[in-house]
């Protein structure tokens, strides 16, 4: 997997790059990768593609939730998807089969919702400082120019805490959405999320919102 710069991304992640909101920020970051294999990216491909076939050789119900992966183009599919996550964050170790467990299939409209729910407050800062479009219509155009949205498949990965990469202390929430072009060989992670002030202004925080159904959060725009 290759980092693909793109200027079209540089606006955005600038504006979300630390978005200070008061009692939280908001974060977020676009990156593009081709699918060409780079450096150790064979090695740890045939590895991947070995522990999936492990995991499919060892798995006694043909309909299990991994039946998917018996097609080779599925199995290529995610590694994509997880090697994008390595060189995010060369440090973690991902798992195959955890991995695929953690990533579901989505449509720009689920992620439009996600998006126009949890980003409203940042959506209204771009508009004041910007009169081009609103933030969605930035990122898509973004986006469409360059992996075609058209042509894409759109994946969700929400992994538990213990298998996220992307929490960092005081978050609040965190989403992380792939866009995955076949043609192109190309694939965009988009990571959005929100971290409380509170706790690096050294108020305690015992990470309950995973836990509670939210209702301190019932009056806010989040």
């Amino acid at each position: 997997m290759k980092y693909l710069e793109y200027t079209p991304f540089d606006r955005i992640n600038a504006f979300l790059d630390h978005l200070n909101l008061g009692e939280r920020t908001l974060k977020g970051c676009i990156e593009a990768y081709s699918c060409k294999h780079t450096g150790s990216d064979k090695r740890l491909s045939l590895s991947l593609e070995n522990e999936i076939l492990d995991y499919l050789g060892n798995s006694p119900d043909a309909d299990s939730p991994a039946e998917y992966l018996s097609s080779r183009s599925s199995r290529k599919m995610l590694i994509y998807l997880i090697l994008t996550l390595y060189h995010m964050y060369p440090d973690y170790d991902f798992s195959a089969v955890k991995a695929h467990q953690f990533f579901t299939e989505e449509t720009w409209d689920g992620f439009k919702q996600i998006f126009d729910s949890y980003m409203s407050d940042a959506s209204k800062e771009w508009k004041e400082a910007n009169e081009d479009g609103s933030l969605l219509e930035t990122l898509y155009k973004a986006l469409d120019e360059v992996i075609n949205l058209s042509e894409c498949e759109v994946y969700s990965y929400d992994p538990n805490s213990d298998a996220d990469p992307f929490i960092e202390k005081g978050a609040l929430w965190s989403y992380n959405f792939f866009f995955y072009n076949r043609k192109l060989k190309r694939v965009v992670c988009f990571h959005f999320s929100s971290l409380s002030n509170l706790v690096s202004d050294g108020f305690g925080f015992d990470g309950s919102y995973y836990e509670e159904d939210g209702e301190i959060f019932d009056d806010m725009d989040m």
